[in-house]
């Protein structure tokens, strides 16, 4: 379908979906005062915590291509129809008002851009899309069609997240200077780097592995990529960084308003030939903006982490995961997830004075989606694809850097490296016949 043939007809569904009752054209469209009829997608694993918290609405629908790994949310939602493939079950349930989606990171842009072209809000898993070209067209399509979006980073609606930007813009570090974020994963989590596998064990009963594959190269089934360790590899994950910078340098990007970075370094142990390196650390470079001088952002993974600045002392130890901002004024460290925040050094906590809470508190992450698709405001969602899209796109230039072993100078207008056209098959994928964007 071409783009404008698929943005004519999601704009009439979206419009469609706002103003005319379920019971009159019987599409399942839902007034504010009744409930969603969700459905899932990818529901065996992290998705049915997700449908637990939106059990308040109507899971009409499942759908995941393991039934084995899928059986207990099945099981906690018996009325719910189930599917296998995606693709059937959008065109079969016309009920569907919402989905949730909550694949490996390969599929998340296929899912969600059918979805949009049925006309349904969509809440998909972090990281929203596998390459920055779906990050950018799965952005540019929820803005045209009205639908509401939401990307599952829940500590985005946390009370840290709030507080560390207050504080920041009251000046309790003053300046900031440098960013450093880390996580403990891959390490214990997964193993990266590995090397694809010699045997081809059966395909287990319950799974279509076709499906699994979706948009992905075809290769034979091994459970060194289902159902967890999928996350090393290239053709399916985003490492470390997609998994959880997400989370960690979220408080980043929303206190400091980051834009696109303008450059992107890495230093690692070895890449596999299909997976990510076992440990990175990714300087982000960020020209200046506003009274915000140029600074940097740095990450670190597979168990690095950051110097211990100087403020801290003997007060405290950096935690397996989390976040530190360095200002002209102090230190500000949060703990992962979007914790809340701690000022160092001590003496800098006796001398701010804490401001008041004048940014709207969430009721939390995934009931504030399912608000903002009752209301039909897109803008109630705050990690929507109008934020969560820029922020994503900004990670993976982090990726380009780390699989590439080179400098990227981004130009983010033109969604290109300058320095190295050789960037452009990792920024725009490929995709297997009858899994790609529509």
């Amino acid at each position: 379908m071409r783009r404008r043939q698929f943005i004519k007809l999601t704009a009439t569904a979206a419009v469609g979906f706002q103003i005319v009752p379920s019971e009159v054209i019987g599409l399942g469209q839902t007034p504010p005062s009744e409930k969603l009829n969700i459905a899932g997608i990818g529901v065996g694993g992290q998705g049915g915590g997700v449908l637990n918290d939106m059990k308040s609405e109507n899971i009409v629908a499942l759908c995941d291509v393991d039934w084995r790994k899928a059986a207990h949310t099945f099981k906690a939602f018996p009325k719910a129809e189930k599917f296998k493939d995606y693709r059937v079950m959008l065109e079969k349930r016309k009920d569907i008002d919402a989905v949730m989606i909550a694949t490996p990171d390969h599929m998340h842009a296929p899912i969600t851009m059918a979805a949009l072209a049925a006309g349904k809000h969509v809440y998909v898993e972090k990281p929203m899309a596998h390459s920055i070209q779906e990050a950018r067209v799965m952005t540019q399509t929820a803005k045209e069609t009205g639908l509401v979006t939401q990307m599952g980073n829940n500590g985005h609606a946390g009370e840290g997240l709030r507080l560390t930007r207050e504080w920041i813009l009251a000046g309790a570090i003053g300046t900031v200077r440098e960013v450093h974020g880390w996580s403990d994963r891959a390490g214990g989590w997964w193993k990266q780097p590995v090397s694809r596998p010699d045997d081809t064990p059966p395909i287990p009963q319950e799974l279509d592995w076709n499906l699994w594959i979706g948009a992905a190269s075809e290769r034979p089934y091994h459970p060194t990529y289902h159902p967890f360790a999928w996350r090393a590899w290239f053709d399916f994950g985003t490492g470390a960084l997609g998994d959880m910078a997400v989370h960690n340098l979220d408080p980043a990007f929303y206190a400091l308003d980051l834009d696109a970075p303008v450059a992107a370094e890495c230093q690692s142990s070895p890449l596999g030939r299909e997976s990510y390196p076992a440990w990175q650390i990714i300087t982000f470079e960020f020209a200046a903006k506003g009274d915000q001088p140029p600074m940097k952002v740095f990450w670190y993974d597979g168990g690095k982490k950051p110097p211990k600045q100087a403020d801290l002392g003997d007060e405290m130890d950096l935690e397996d995961n989390g976040i530190c901002f360095v200002g002209d004024k102090g230190t500000m460290v949060c703990g992962g997830w979007s914790g809340p925040p701690r000022l160092f050094p001590a003496e800098r906590r006796s001398e701010f004075q804490l401001p008041a809470k004048t940014i709207p508190r969430s009721p939390g992450h995934r009931l504030e989606w399912i608000q903002a698709c009752k209301t039909k405001n897109p803008s109630h969602a705050k990690a929507g694809f109008d934020y969560s899209g820029p922020f994503t796109e900004a990670l993976l230039v982090g990726n380009l850097a780390t699989r590439l072993q080179k400098r990227i100078e981004w130009d983010a207008a033109a969604m290109r490296a300058k320095n190295l056209p050789e960037a452009d098959k990792l920024i725009r994928k490929s995709y297997r016949k009858g899994f790609g964007l529509v």
